[in-house]
């Protein structure tokens, strides 16, 4: 049995688009108002992004593999291991920063927001993808007639 799948609705792919936005845009404006020295600033731009594409390379990666479409172990294996270490970066960094409590809970809330809605938007632009594909699969299939 095949699980129907649902287009998603307007008010989810908005608000993901939105969640990526304001986490995002939230965690870098943070980080260009910080007080720290450039190459800090470089530190955790690197590990938002890294973090951001291991994220949405997790995420199809698990989409490949329930749809039927091969995806290595090696790939699968590396995809878990970015989205860890990118975790695991910011962590570290948080920890060590000399931030106070509530920056670094902004940090973290920021990081979290901006992974998780770069998975649902992943999600979204990949349902709406296969939306589109059945419908010009269906626009194309030839019409029959019943008074034949």
């Amino acid at each position: 049995m095949k699980p129907t799948m649902q287009k998603p609705t307007g008010a989810f792919i908005g608000a993901s688009w939105i969640a990526l936005l304001v986490g995002t845009l939230g965690f870098i404006t943070g980080l260009w108002n910080a007080e720290m020295q450039l190459n800090e600033k470089g530190y955790y731009f690197t590990v938002l992004i890294l973090g951001l594409f291991s994220s949405v390379s997790l995420q199809k990666a698990v989409r490949d593999r329930l749809e039927g479409i091969p995806v290595t172990g090696l790939y699968f294996s590396l995809s878990w291991i970015a989205v860890g270490a990118s975790i695991t970066l910011l962590v570290i960094g948080l920890w060590n920063a000399s931030f106070t409590q509530s920056e670094k809970g902004f940090y973290a809330i920021a990081y979290l927001m901006s992974l998780y809605a770069a998975v649902a938007v992943q999600k979204n632009v990949r349902d709406l993808a296969l939306f589109k594909d059945e419908d010009m699969t269906q626009e194309q299939e030839p019409a029959t007639d019943a008074k034949t």
